[in-house]
Formats: C-alpha cells, structure tokens, sequence
C-alpha cells in the first residue's frame, strides 16, 4: 500500500473529508488531494501532522510497518518503556503468557 493509498483508508474510516483532514493538518484539500494520489510527498512536518491528526504512527503513515498503532496503545508502550527494567521484565513476561494462552484457545 502506497503512503497515499494508507492516507486515504485512514482518513476515510476516520469520517473526515479531505478538505476537514487538510483544515486539521494546516493545509488545503486540494494539496490532501495531492498526497492521496502519490503525486506530490509532504515534508517530515507535515506527515507527522497527518499522522498525529489521524492518529496512527508515522512508520504507519509511511508503511515502514504493516502495524497500525493507535495513540492509546503507543502511550500504554511509552508508559511500560518508563518503568524500571525489573517491572518491564515482569510485565512482558506477563503479556508473553496471555498471548501463549490466547493463541492456544484458537488451536
């Protein structure tokens, strides 16, 4: 998926038209246009905006990875990054376990 097709998709299921997204970003619908259609690329700033406003990750936006973030669950990661080492290790060992069990109830 292209950074124009992935803007696109997010921006639709975020219910915003391009003109609202362009309103929201600093820019016009018609430069949102623009980007949708791979024509021009916007620079860091803007992209980061774009990405903030739709609230996915830019390595989403950018399609450096396939997973898509939402803003609570980067904040839920930016909050466990911060404890210490000892309570990370806990939590993930933790996290690690109810994934094991979650995978194996659909086995």
């Amino acid at each position: 998926m292209t950074f124009g097709e992935r803007i696109t998709s997010i921006r639709k299921a975020a219910g915003f038209s391009q003109n609202e997204l362009g309103k929201k970003v600093g820019t016009s619908g018609d430069i949102i246009g623009k980007y949708e259609r791979n024509e021009v690329k916007p620079s860091i700033e803007v992209a980061s905006k774009i990405a903030d406003t739709l609230e996915v990750s830019l390595d989403y936006l950018l399609g450096k990875t396939s997973v898509q973030l939402d803003k609570t669950t980067i904040k839920r990661l930016q909050d466990i990054e911060a404890l210490p080492e000892e309570d990370r290790l806990h939590i993930f060992y933790a996290l690690d376990n109810l994934i094991k069990a979650a995978k194996f109830k659909t086995i």
